[in-house]
């Protein structure tokens, strides 16, 4: 009797979805070994969804900066403050004596049209106007971030005062053969270039700013035989915003000194009119994209609606570690110094994400990018569809983590992080996706 009992008991079992963890030190460890990477610079954690079993780990507690894989701890409990329904939104108020107020609502898409939009509403003689930017504080960069990337046009400042990426505009176009090329500004701003570019039979061109050398003048150098746009960061958002409200108020022939005091909005004014854009493109931004500028933004807004206060990064890290708590998350040996990762002065491990992608699968894989979008156009795309991840990429440190479904129908949370000066970032992405593919051939 015992016998037919243990012989069905069998039969249930081998045709039951009962699933066991595969481990996949062998086959990783060969990929480790194949690379010219050291196993000490790399950390690993790999998690069976299904079996909520470790498959594979490396160095999982070792704590790393994370380079842009932070964002994705940064951004949900900021959107669970703010809500899925929030609109970055800039305002313009006016009191009984014809003054106005433009509330800034450090809105990373507000654009110079957006404020054509607002000033329509003014009449031909403007009295007064002021600016409320009491929305964030003025720390226009995160703590940690490198003086070179001050003219990376992916690093610009951020402030109350968003407008047009704080970005500008520059062409740079051919002239004569072996004489100096123009270099035309699309807009105004008190901006000055070192132009060492000549019109010649290519285009090869670089800029830069050389702040150890002659601080806040940018240098050009090379040579272009085509006109060629570049986007360049201004280095005071503050100033910037004001000119492009001046061009705005001239565009539509309203009369103003161009002079802009601060002062906080008070109940005898009225709103006039608005303008406003999603938070559903933010998260796209920021999760599939990379999107350091509104990454930060978002961080602070939220931090400020959290606290009931001015937004500052150290109320948005507040709402951070609360989040956290509520999650049931030990964040006690990890270190946020952004909301985007920038900073290397950030410390996080493999462990700490993958049980932070596992708490809050539901609402991140649905958002992150899979092989072929964002920041993984060109990664993996063998793996589309079967892929939700986010990467991370600084000077000597790469990372990417997400969601894996295997050939076989496995599902599996991973986390990659590299922290290494001997190797090529691009040796590190491979490494890496030689790890997912074996993990998705294994698994």
């Amino acid at each position: 009797m015992f016998k037919k009992l243990f012989i069905s008991f069998l039969i249930v079992l081998l045709n039951s979805s009962f699933s066991f963890a595969v481990d996949f030190s062998k086959d990783i460890n060969q990929v480790l070994a194949n690379s010219n990477i050291k196993k000490g610079a790399i950390s690993i954690s790999i998690k069976d969804i299904e079996n909520d079993d470790v498959s594979y780990e490396l160095n999982s507690t070792v704590p790393r900066p994370p380079a842009s894989i932070q964002k994705l701890i940064t951004t949900l409990p900021a959107v669970e403050v703010l809500g899925n329904n929030y609109n970055f939104e800039t305002k313009l108020y006016k009191d009984k004596t014809g003054n106005y107020i433009i509330k800034l609502g450090a809105d990373p898409y507000l654009k110079t049209n957006d404020l054509k939009i607002l000033t329509k509403k003014m009449p031909a003689e403007v009295k007064a106007v002021y600016i409320d930017d009491s929305i964030i504080d003025s720390q226009e960069w995160g703590e940690g971030w490198q003086w070179d990337d001050d003219i990376n046009p992916l690093m610009p400042k951020f402030s109350a005062y968003n407008i047009d990426r704080n970005t500008i505009n520059i062409f740079i176009e051919p002239t004569m053969e072996n004489a100096p090329a123009n270099i035309v500004f699309e807009k105004d701003y008190p901006t000055s270039f070192i132009n060492n570019v000549i019109t010649g039979n290519k285009t090869e061109y670089k800029i830069e700013k050389k702040s150890y050398e002659v601080p806040d003048i940018i240098t050009a150098t090379g040579v272009v035989n085509k006109t060629v746009t570049v986007k360049v960061p201004v280095n005071s958002p503050k100033k910037n915003f004001k000119l492009r409200l001046t061009d705005a108020l001239l565009d539509n022939q309203k009369s103003n000194s161009g002079i802009f005091y601060n002062k906080k909005l008070t109940s005898d004014y009225y709103l006039v009119d608005k303008v406003s854009h999603s938070i559903s493109q933010a998260k796209i931004d920021i999760l599939k994209n990379s999107d350091n500028y509104v990454s930060e933004t978002l961080f602070k807004i939220a931090g400020g609606k959290y606290k009931n206060t001015i937004g500052t990064f150290e109320s948005g890290k507040e709402m951070f570690n609360d989040y956290c708590k509520k999650m049931n998350l030990d964040n006690s040996h990890i270190n946020i110094m952004d909301a985007s990762g920038v900073s290397k002065n950030n410390l996080m491990d493999t462990d700490f994400m993958i049980h932070y992608l596992l708490i809050n699968r539901d609402e991140l894989e649905p958002i992150m990018a899979t092989s072929g979008e964002g920041t993984m156009v060109d990664r993996l795309l063998y793996l589309k569809g079967n892929i939700k991840a986010k990467t991370g990429t600084l000077s000597n440190i790469s990372a990417i983590t997400g969601f894996l479904s295997s050939q076989n129908g496995h599902k599996y949370a991973f986390c990659i992080m590299i922290q290494d000066s001997k190797s090529d970032n691009k040796d590190k992405k491979l490494l890496e996706d030689n790890i997912i593919k074996t993990l998705y051939l294994k698994g």
